[in-house]
């Protein structure tokens, strides 16, 4: 189904503000700029490239590019879109309360964000921060009896350390194929090619940490 040609998202004169407080020029330019930082951010914990995010959200790679760089206001429909491909609240994007970043971040483990493949056959819990002043990211992966990596799983530069706590994986980085079993790790630069897949006749769970590269 074709969705909805999108419009201009604008705030209405005659709108009433958050928190019962009119919003100044100046308060709309900040919760503005600050959709790009944002989107930037969560692309960034999740590995993701402009392409594969544009993938998984239907949004374009250049439409993506300027809402980071803040040069296109996105439209309702494009923070919809987004909002759906990482699985948050379109309000994460807005918000308009800048709470301190907080160089602690504590997740219980039965409010970890779960993800699933499509196929059913990869679980991810992330054990990381969602938001605040870090860059690294964390999850408990489960993985299925069979299932194997695809292009979307690669990531761009950076590093990846995986830690198999229970089954088997075997691990193919710059065609070098390694076999783990329960207490092994693997730590590799991610811009290498690199693949993976469960041999094994049961599920496998893993610990996968991930670190893009920082770019000035």
């Amino acid at each position: 189904m074709t969705p909805a040609s999108p419009r201009s998202a604008r705030i209405r004169d005659d709108a009433p503000a958050p928190h019962g407080r009119t919003l100044s020029e100046s308060d709309v330019s900040a919760v503005v700029s600050g959709i790009g930082p944002r989107l930037r951010v969560l692309r960034g914990r999740l590995g993701l490239s402009l392409q594969q995010l544009a993938e998984r959200s239907d949004v374009s790679p250049a439409a993506i590019h300027k809402v980071e760089q803040g040069t296109m206001v996105p439209t309702i429909t494009t923070l919809l879109k987004l909002a759906a491909a990482f699985q948050v609240p379109v309000a994460h994007f807005i918000d308009e309360t800048d709470a301190p970043a907080t160089p602690v971040s504590f997740t219980p483990r039965n409010q970890r964000r779960v993800r699933t493949s499509p196929g059913g056959d990869v679980v991810t819990g992330s054990i990381s921060a969602e938001s605040g002043p870090f860059e690294l990211t964390a999850s408990v992966t489960e993985i299925g009896a069979g299932a194997e990596s695809t292009d979307e799983d690669r990531r761009p530069a950076g590093e990846a350390l995986v830690h198999v706590q229970s089954g088997q994986l075997e691990l193919t980085v710059a065609e070098q194929t390694y076999r783990l079993g329960a207490g092994d790790s693997l730590h590799f630069r991610t811009e290498e090619k690199h693949s993976w897949r469960n041999t094994s006749a049961r599920v496998t769970k893993v610990i996968w940490v991930s670190l893009p590269e920082r770019r000035g």
